[in-house]
């Protein structure tokens, strides 16, 4: 593959168009269906899988899924509970383990053996449990800004605002909240956050504006809290894919202390840091895009 010519297929409005999907998925309380945007040639067998953060969903990838395409298919699922997807009955199982059946699912339904794997804070942790597992589908990993450590003091932050059910009169008022609990994504164009906005909106039965995702998904992370910090180095030590582990220079949720052992250890990853970001670098300007570019289609 050619990042370059990826690109050029980009700059010239040549890329393939976006499909939205379903793929019917199970939990121990019935059947589920998990949500995600394909992008790219579907018979093309190169396959990317993007997968977003606690709160968020899969259309947050759409700008490096623009580009990407031209040299992937490209998956964007909406984890199960938000997004498009379907809320589950049991709250108890908003877990990793639910998640990464959820995304296995996917992979067998589309008869995929091997992808690469994008994935931003929860979908990072979703992707290293993959990678850690023998005959793993992983080849390439892109951890952004998550790693087998999280601290109470950056799950507290998370937890002040995950599992809140605000409504919005308008989609101004939205949009500054949005502005105001996502301030760590750093400094983005007005453009950028209405995006941001926009596809993590849905319509109230009252008709005002509300988050799409179930409040209910912030329990289990809740109950977490008590357990003091999150040690996930055995999971890590076992991933043998090459990898690369992006940080956001201000980031609570990843540490410098963190990033600076996880490259002495495990997959021994290579490791950026961008300036100006906290938790997490969104992919939506050229060159954090160009940077998970370059190290997934390396020859």
């Amino acid at each position: 593959m050619s990042a370059l010519s990826g690109l050029s297929r980009w700059l010239a409005g040549t890329t393939p168009a976006f499909a939205e999907r379903q793929v019917r998925c199970a939990s121990p309380a019935g059947l589920h269906r998990m949500a995600y945007t394909e992008w790219g040639e579907r018979d093309n067998p190169n396959v990317l899988v993007c997968a977003h953060g606690l709160t968020r969903n899969g259309r947050d990838f759409d700008e490096l899924a623009r580009v990407l395409a031209a040299d992937y298919r490209v998956l964007c699922p909406d984890v199960v509970g938000r997004g498009r997807s379907d809320w589950l009955r049991d709250p108890s199982g908003y877990v990793v383990q639910q998640y990464v059946t959820d995304m296995l699912v996917l992979l067998a339904r589309l008869d995929v053996e091997a992808v690469h794997w994008l994935g931003t804070s929860l979908g990072g942790l979703i992707g290293m449990w993959i990678a850690s597992q023998e005959d793993s589908p992983i080849t390439r990993l892109v951890l952004n800004d998550v790693g087998p450590v999280i601290t109470v003091a950056s799950l507290q932050r998370i937890s002040d605002y995950v599992g809140r059910a605000p409504k919005f009169d308008t989609f101004d008022d939205a949009e500054k909240y949005i502005r105001l609990v996502s301030e760590p994504f750093g400094p983005l164009s007005d453009a950028q956050w209405r995006h941001l906005t926009e596809f993590c909106l849905q319509r109230a039965s009252d008709g005002r504006l509300e988050m799409c995702y179930d409040p209910a998904i912030g329990e289990p992370f809740r109950q977490a809290l008590s357990s003091g910090d999150i040690d996930l180095w055995p999971i890590y030590d076992r991933i043998r894919c090459p990898t690369l582990v992006l940080r956001g220079a201000d980031s609570d949720l990843l540490t410098a202390e963190t990033l600076q052992a996880m490259a002495m250890r495990g997959p021994r990853p290579q490791t950026v840091e961008i300036p100006g970001v906290g938790h997490a670098p969104m992919f939506l300007d050229a060159g954090q895009i160009g940077i998970v570019r370059d190290f997934l289609l390396v020859v």
